[in-house]
């Protein structure tokens, strides 16, 4: 049996409110509510047959902190429209945040002093689109994508994530 390989698929890039802190819950150790901005892509790598020129409409990231400090979860929904085909896109998305990493994802995600963007390697998502009745955007369902993060900084302007997403094949 062959492990699998990746095969760069797209870039996103994710615009962020300011955080809400919900606080403590009794299933995490900490739970903040970050409102995704409209505006942020989902775009093809030049490569990927599978074309997406799409745009958030909105959506909302759920993060729960372990009471070990050590890792954070993202549970993400939100909606994308297509601007090649004018269908809508769900896009959720599961992932886990090394809190203590080198990438530096931590620093931002507790909103440190001194946090500034950050490398990949901290933060994986596992994407997963719903493209309804449009069948070239339906193709997205039949298939398994993973990523990886990072955050980017620039003063005066909204946190963005960005992810590289790779479709995982045979």
């Amino acid at each position: 049996m062959a492990f699998p390989k990746l095969i760069p698929a797209f870039t996103a890039q994710v615009s962020t409110e300011v955080p809400s802190s919900l606080g403590p819950t009794a299933r995490s150790g900490a739970l903040v509510h970050i409102v995704i901005q409209a505006g942020g892509s989902v775009k093809s790598e030049p490569d990927y047959p599978l074309k997406l020129d799409a745009n958030f409409l909105h959506g909302a990231d759920f993060i729960k902190f372990d009471p070990s400090g050590k890792f954070a979860r993202l549970e993400v929904q939100s909606l994308l429209k297509d601007e090649i085909t004018g269908g809508l896109i769900r896009l959720n998305y599961t992932g886990n945040v090394n809190l203590d990493g080198p990438g530096g994802m931590g620093k931002v995600l507790r909103g440190d002093a001194d946090a500034a963007t950050t490398d990949f390697g901290d933060g994986f998502i596992y994407p997963v689109f719903e493209g309804g009745s449009n069948p070239t955007l339906a193709a997205l369902e039949g298939k398994t994508f993973v990523g990886s993060g990072r955050f980017i900084l620039e003063p005066g302007k909204p946190v963005v994530v960005e992810y590289k997403i790779s479709e995982v094949a045979a």
